[in-house]
This record gives C-alpha cells, sequence and structure tokens, in this order.
C-alpha cells in the first residue's frame, strides 16, 4: 500500500515542473553513483585476482619456515612425516640468501634461492620462462634460473651465456672485515641457463639455483635448511592442512600459508578498495541532498492529500512511511539502472578493452574486470541507507503536519 502512494505520487503530475526535474536528478545521481561504485569495486577485484595468480606463481601454498632465524632442523622422520599429512600434494626444500652476482663490470644485489628437485611440483615458476631452459645444475657446476630484470641489470643473454657468472654468498660465521668486506664472502662460478618473467617483485629480485650447491657454499648441516614449501591438493584444506603441520611440527615453525606470506601486500590492496568506496561513497551523498530537496518539495506539493490520508484515519507513522518509500522508490530505480549500467560498461571493457593501460610494462595491457555479488549486495545496501537517511527528514515533516479542520459556513 505504501509503495502503491509512492509509485502514484512519484508517476503523477506536479503543479510546479521543478519537483519531476529534481526528482530525475535525483535519481540520475543514484544512476551514476552505484555505476560507479561496482565499476571501480569490479575492477580492483581484477586487480587482485590478477596480482593474486602472479604471486601464486612463486609462493606456493603453504611454507614451513623457522619461528627465529634463517635456518631450521628437519629430520628425516619429520619430512616422511610431512609428506604423509592428508592433503599434502608435494613439498619442496630450499635455501634462500642474500648474494652479489657480477658479470664482468655489472653487479647487482640478488636473492639466491637454492631448491630441490621437487620444486616444479610445488610452483608453477618453471612455466613462465621467457627463455632457455629450467636447468640448474648441482653442487659443483651450479647453473641459474633468474628474473629477465637481474639478466637486464647484469647485461646477459642467459640461454646464450658461455661464460660463467661470479657469485658472492657471505661465509657463515665469519665476521665483517672492514678493511676488506670480500674477505667476509666465498666466490663460487655460476652458469645461467634461463630467464623468467613473472612481475617485476621476483624479476628483479631472485635467482634460482640448486639447493646442494647452496648448502656448499654456506656450510649447512646435512638437517639444516632454510624452509620447506608445500602445495597441497585441495586449495580449500589449505587452513586444515596448515593446523595439521602446526600441530605436528610444533613451536619452534612457522607453517603459513599464501596469504600470511604476503599479508602485507593483500592488506593494502584490501585498504585501497575500501578508501575508494568512501571516496565514490560521496557521489551518493550528492544524491541524498537531491532527494532531499525532491522529497521536500512533494511534502509541500501534497499537503492536501496529507490532509485527507490524516482525516481518514491514517496515523502519521503511515503518513511518514509512505514518503519514505517515495525515497526508497527513487533509490531503486536509480540503483538498479546503475547496476545495468555498470554490467554494460564491465562488459564492454572486457570485450572491446576500451580503457588500456599505459606504458606496455604490465603484463596486461587493459584495466581488469571481475564481478563478485558481495560487491552488488554492498552498493545496494549502501544505496538503501542512504535513501533512508535522506527521505526521514522530509518524511517526518509529513508526518508532523498538523490536521486542520474547517467547519462549514
Amino acid at each position: 500500500m505504501n509503495f502503491l502512494f509512492a509509485w502514484r505520487y512519484f508517476k503523477s503530475k506536479k503543479s510546479t515542473n521543478a519537483i519531476n526535474v529534481i526528482a530525475w536528478v535525483s535519481v540520475s545521481a543514484v544512476v551514476v553513483g552505484t555505476a560507479s561504485l561496482i565499476v571501480v569495486l569490479s575492477v580492483f577485484n581484477g586487480f587482485e585476482d590478477l596480482v593474486k595468480s602472479l604471486y601464486a606463481t612463486f609462493y606456493t601454498d603453504i611454507k614451513v619456515v623457522p619461528a627465529s632465524g634463517k635456518l631450521m632442523h628437519l629430520s628425516a622422520e619429520q619430512l616422511r612425516a610431512i609428506g604423509q599429512v592428508p592433503g599434502v600434494k608435494s613439498f619442496s626444500l630450499v635455501m634462500e640468501e642474500k648474494a652479489l652476482l657480477q658479470n664482468g663490470e655489472a653487479q647487482t644485489i640478488v636473492y639466491l634461492k637454492g631448491v630441490d628437485s621437487a620444486y616444479g611440483k610445488v610452483t608453477t615458476l618453471p612455466e613462465t620462462l621467457k627463455a632457455g631452459k629450467f636447468e640448474l645444475g648441482d653442487a659443483d657446476k651450479p647453473f641459474s634460473v633468474m628474473g629477465v630484470g637481474i639478466e637486464n641489470a647484469l647485461g646477459v643473454l642467459s640461454e646464450q651465456n658461455l661464460l660463467p657468472l661470479t657469485v658472492y654468498l657471505p661465509k657463515r660465521d665469519a665476521s665483517l672485515n672492514v678493511a676488506d668486506p670480500m674477505q667476509s664472502l666465498s666466490a663460487e662460478n655460476m652458469y645461467t641457463s634461463g630467464a623468467f618473467a613473472i612481475q617485476q617483485d621476483f624479476d628483479n629480485k631472485y635467482v634460482i639455483t640448486n639447493l646442494p650447491f647452496m648448502r656448499r657454499m654456506l656450510n649447512l648441516a646435512p638437517d639444516e635448511y632454510g624452509g620447506v614449501e608445500i602445495a597441497v591438493a585441495d586449495k580449500n584444506e589449505e587452513d586444515r592442512v596448515q593446523q595439521q603441520l602446526s600441530q605436528l611440527l610444533g613451536k619452534q615453525y612457522r607453517v603459513q600459508t599464501r596469504y600470511e606470506q604476503n599479508q602485507g601486500l593483500y592488506s593494502i590492496m584490501q585498504m585501497e578498495k575500501w578508501v575508494i568506496y568512501g571516496v565514490l561513497c560521496l557521489i551518493l551523498v550528492v544524491a541524498a541532498f537531491t532527494m532531499i530537496g525532491s522529497l521536500t518539495m512533494l511534502v509541500l506539493e501534497k499537503q492536501k492529500d496529507i490532509q485527507v490520508l490524516k482525516a481518514m484515519g491514517a496515523s502519521n507513522g503511515r503518513i511518514q512511511t509512505i514518503f519514505i518509500s517515495e525515497g526508497f522508490l527513487l533509490a531503486g530505480l536509480g540503483a538498479l539502472a546503475g547496476m545495468v549500467l555498470a554490467l554494460f560498461i564491465c562488459w564492454a571493457q572486457v570485450k572491446y578493452k576500451l580503457v588500456t593501460l599505459e606504458g606496455g610494462s604490465f603484463v596486461i595491457d587493459y584495466y581488469p574486470v571481475k564481478f563478485h555479488i558481495s560487491d552488488f549486495l554492498l552498493v545496494l545496501a549502501t544505496v538503501v541507507v542512504v535513501a533512508f537517511l535522506a527521505a526521514w527528514f522530509p518524511a517526518r515533516k509529513a508526518a508532523l503536519e498538523p490536521v486542520e479542520l474547517r467547519s462549514g459556513n
């Protein structure tokens, strides 16, 4: 009944044309606000999925690291127990250390990561090779697969470089010699076999080699490792596998999911999304002001109707609800049209790549888009709240209109 009154008031011809104009302006503002929120949130979703997929190439489902320090001890029994945990598909032992890589006069600081033969089963990094092949050599003749950024910094072509590079690693338990820092480093030749391209954070930072070489250079004990990288059979079972591994290994080890390995990155992405959401909500605030103006003028226009309804027994609550329903009607029309507009814009972006990314340095050349039903529900809830707040004051004014009884002559 309330929406029936609201619909009739919306359709009816007003004595002042400005009321209709302001009503449509408020609807248009809600359309723009709704469409903007959904489009921008969908673009953030697209970038979030893209970044997660890129990081998933390098970071594994679960990683075990020491609770303190760089090294941890894992016995053969512990390693067997890790492999027997239900849900663990495969695991790889790794060791990572900062190193200096030199090619003639060119040199750069890198993170040298030694991995075992199972590394290709826990990560898809071997599939990202831009050149060469994923060959890591052995302890005596190490090969390296480096990021394309490091390849450029050293001025080498990984798949064609015949001369070895020189890698410098810190000597274990060696004190720093201020007079000659190079005395605190051990040097070894390293050949190149290929180059990978994932994302700048990895391409400019990491070099992959074999674990036995790292063990020899760092003088590690047979049971010493830097970490265990684990792939799970079912992505939905990550939390359960993490809990079981934590119980198995104890407090000396930290068992991290992929999210926990990159918690800072994911937190920043979520914060940026909510900040943009808050900024774009200002468009709906503008719509609220125009809606207040439209409903206030409608209340003045319908004073006689209010008098009649009250004379017929309508309560103040009923009158107030009618005009709040009018606000919901204006916002609902705008929200529905805005969602349809957002769907069309995002479809056009996916199909025709209307808005491109400048620079050509990213992995894609257009803004990615992905819909989440939760975004639609969030935007709809926001519109409902804004409509209620905007309609409350005019509706309250209408409800408090006094009944004027006129006696006949």
